[in-house]
C-alpha cells in the first residue's frame, strides 16, 4: 500500500478551478500560496546499541490568519519538507471549511517507526518536541497525531515540552491520552464523519447506504471506525485492507470479527478470501473508502476504479490527475476537506477543553462533532447547487472566501 507523489502544483491547479467562485484578491491569495514558515531539523537520538543516529525532521506552519495553526506529526520513511507544506495547506483549508478558528500545520520525521524500539521511539519524540519548543505552543502551533504516531507519542511530546518550558500546557498537544487532557472520540472522529457524510451524500443523490457495497482501503483507526459506522447504517462492507494485505467476502464482512482477527494475527489477511490491496480498489462497489494515506488513487490506477463514490477519509487520497479522470467517468469524489473534517473538529474540541479545563462526556463530544460536521456539509452542498460545481471546488471556494475575509480584516503589515 504505497502512496505516490504529492505536489504543490496539483493543489494550486485545483484551487484555480475554485477562483471564479471566490472573492479573493491577489493579496489574500498570496498569503495562501506560501507557507508562513517551514523549519528543518536534524535530531540526534541515542539508539539501543549505544550509537547516535541522526534523523531529518520538519515542521511547517501554513497559516495563522484565522487562529493558531494545528496539524499532525507523522513518522514516515521518505518524509520531506514539501510534503509537510502541502499537507499543512490542506489543513488550513479543512479548518476553514469546518469554520474553526484555526490555521494549518504539518510536520514529522523521516523514519519508519516500525524500525525503532519503544525506547528509541520515545527518544525521537522527545527530541522532536525539544527542538521545536520555541516554535510550538497552545496559541501558536498545536501538534496532533498522524501517520505513525498515536496518543502515547503525543504524551511523550507533551512531557518533553513541559520539561523544556517548566509549564504543563495541555493544549500544545491534542490526541493525548484521556488522563492527560485528551478527549473522547479522538480516535473515531475522522472515520465517523466520513461515514456520516457518505450517507448524507448518497441520500442527496436519491440513494441509500442500506445494502450499499463498500470497500475500505486502510483498516487502521480511521478505516475501522468508518467501516463500523457504515455497517451500522446497513451497508455491506465487502472488503478491507491493511499493510499486510486485504480480505474479501461478497456477502459482507463482520467488521467486529475482522477487527478481532487483525488483533490476533497482525493483519486482516486470512479472515475471508485473500486479495491484494490493489485488487480491493478495483472492486465493483458502490463506495470505495480511502483511509490509508495520500495518493492511494493516482494516475496509475484510476482507470481500474469501478466504485460510484470514492471517499477521501484521509488527506489527498485521490491525486488531481486521477480525480480528473474519475470525474470524466462519472465517479463522485467526496474530498478530504469535507469527508475527513471530523478529525480536525475533535482536535479543536480537545484544545478548547484543555483551555477551559472543563471536559465533556463521550455523548457530548459526539454531538458537538455532528454539530460542526453537518453544517459544513450543508454549506458545501448549498454552494454546489447554487454554482453548479463539484464538491471539492465548492469546499475550496468556501475555504478561500473565509481565508480572504480574515486576511483582509487583519491587513498586511506595512
Amino acid at each position: 500500500m504505497r502512496a505516490s507523489g504529492l505536489n504543490w502544483q496539483g493543489l494550486m491547479e485545483q484551487l484555480q478551478q475554485a477562483l471564479p467562485h471566490c472573492e479573493v484578491t491577489d493579496q489574500s491569495l498570496a498569503y495562501f500560496k506560501y507557507p508562513r514558515r517551514t523549519v528543518s531539523l536534524n535530531l540526534p537520538v541515542r539508539m539501543d546499541d549505544g550509537s547516535v543516529r541522526m534523523f531529518r525532521a520538519y515542521r511547517s506552519v501554513h497559516s495563522n490568519s484565522r487562529g493558531p495553526a494545528m496539524g499532525g506529526v507523522r513518522l514516515k520513511a521518505g518524509l520531506n519538507a514539501h510534503e509537510c507544506e502541502v499537507l499543512a495547506a490542506i489543513m488550513t483549508l479543512k479548518a476553514a471549511v469546518a469554520d474553526l478558528p484555526l490555521g494549518g500545520a504539518k510536520g514529522g520525521v523521516d523514519v519508519d517507526p516500525a524500525t525503532l524500539s519503544e525506547h528509541e521511539l520515545q527518544g525521537l519524540a522527545r527530541r522532536y518536541s525539544s527542538e521545536l519548543v520555541k516554535f510550538i505552543g497552545h496559541h501558536e502551533d498545536i501538534l496532533a497525531p498522524d501517520v505513525g504516531t498515536d496518543e502515547q507519542v503525543m504524551a511523550w511530546i507533551l512531557d518533553a515540552y513541559a520539561e523544556n518550558t517548566g509549564e504543563t500546557l495541555s493544549g500544545v498537544v491534542v490526541g493525548k491520552p484521556i488522563p492527560l487532557g485528551g478527549s473522547y472520540g479522538s480516535k473515531d472522529a475522522r472515520g465517523r464523519s466520513a461515514a456520516l457524510i457518505t450517507g448524507r451524500v448518497l441520500e442527496e443523490a436519491g440513494r441509500t447506504l442500506n445494502h450499499a457495497r463498500v470497500a475500505v482501503y486502510g483498516f487502521g483507526a480511521v478505516g475501522r471506525r468508518a467501516a463500523q459506522s457504515l455497517a451500522e447504517q446497513g451497508a455491506l462492507v465487502v472488503a478491507v485492507s491493511d499493510q499486510g494485505g486485504a480480505t474479501y467476502a461478497s456477502s459482507g464482512l463482520d467488521v467486529a470479527a475482522v477487527t478481532a482477527h487483525r488483533q490476533r494475527h497482525g493483519s486482516v489477511q486470512g479472515y475471508a478470501t485473500d486479495i491484494t490491496p490493489d485488487e480491493l480498489t478495483e472492486l465493483d462497489v458502490d463506495v470505495l473508502m480511502l483511509a490509508y494515506d495520500y495518493g492511494a488513487i493516482n494516475a496509475g490506477n484510476a482507470h481500474a476504479v469501478r466504485a460510484d463514490y470514492v471517499v477521501e477519509a484521509t488527506n489527498r487520497a485521490v491525486l488531481p490527475e486521477a480525480e480528473r479522470f474519475l470525474k470524466e467517468q462519472g465517479v463522485t469524489v467526496l474530498p478530504d476537506l469535507v469527508a475527513s473534517i471530523g478529525g480536525v473538529v475533535v482536535n479543536y474540541l480537545e484544545w478548547v477543553q484543555d483551555a477551559s479545563n472543563f471536559f465533556w462526556t463521550e455523548e457530548e463530544i459526539e454531538s458537538a462533532i455532528d454539530q460542526r460536521v453537518n453544517p459544513a456539509l450543508d454549506a458545501v452542498l448549498a454552494f454546489m447547487r447554487t454554482r453548479g460545481t463539484d464538491m471539492r471546488t465548492a469546499a475550496y471556494a468556501i475555504a478561500l472566501n473565509r481565508l480572504h475575509d480574515a486576511t483582509v480584516m487583519r491587513g498586511v503589515y506595512p
